[in-house]
């Protein structure tokens, strides 16, 4: 369980892909790490149609970004990312993933391949909880993690088992534009 969390974080954190730091790459970051994990570990058993909403709060910028599984076929699963950031703008993330190991095969960025970005997180702590987000109250995992390269902590909440996806309930990690906080809005499991 412990490695499928940490799989589904590596995928939510990996999927910036901008060299110079925007906004975006901020948010990117703090969606994709525990998929990797949850693929190495279960499999993914994402379906076309499978959607997770979430709202994005980083102080002065706010706004939206959804996951939805395009399509699975023989070459993988296509996962697109669509972040609405206000007067930041807009950006849509296309992300080819091998389900039996979670890797990244192919990203592209506002139509652009892009090369998917390294990460290196350490696990802190690892315990049950319970939180309460916009799509409501959820028993989950709460994971402290540290991006060893930044040597700064990152919070994550989630559930995959439930959550389709990352699993991600809530997020909170470090930014250059401040705290970042990611919820759970609402999701679809197909």
């Amino acid at each position: 369980m412990v490695k499928a969390l940490i799989a589904a974080l590596g995928l939510v954190f990996s999927v910036s892909a901008v060299a110079s730091p925007s906004a975006f790459d901020v948010v990117s970051q703090v969606s994709m790490p525990a998929i990797m994990d949850q693929a190495q570990t279960m499999g993914l058993d994402w379906k076309v149609g499978d959607t997770a909403s979430y709202s994005i709060d980083m102080g002065f910028i706010k706004g939206s970004m959804v996951m939805s599984v395009r399509s699975v076929a023989a070459d993988g699963i296509w996962m697109d990312q669509n972040m609405d950031l206000g007067f930041a703008g807009k950006q849509k993330v296309e992300t080819l993933i091998d389900p039996n190991t979670g890797e990244v095969k192919k990203m592209l960025v506002n139509g652009k391949e892009q090369q998917v970005p390294k990460q290196n997180i350490e696990v802190i702590e690892v315990k049950e909880d319970r939180i309460t987000v916009p799509a409501g109250t959820f028993d989950c995992i709460h994971a402290r993690l540290k991006d060893a390269d930044k040597n700064e902590e990152i919070n994550a909440w989630i559930n995959p088992q439930l959550i389709p996806l990352s699993g991600m309930l809530k997020q909170v990690a470090p930014s250059q534009f401040g705290q970042v906080t990611v919820a759970l809005k609402s999701y679809k499991k197909n």
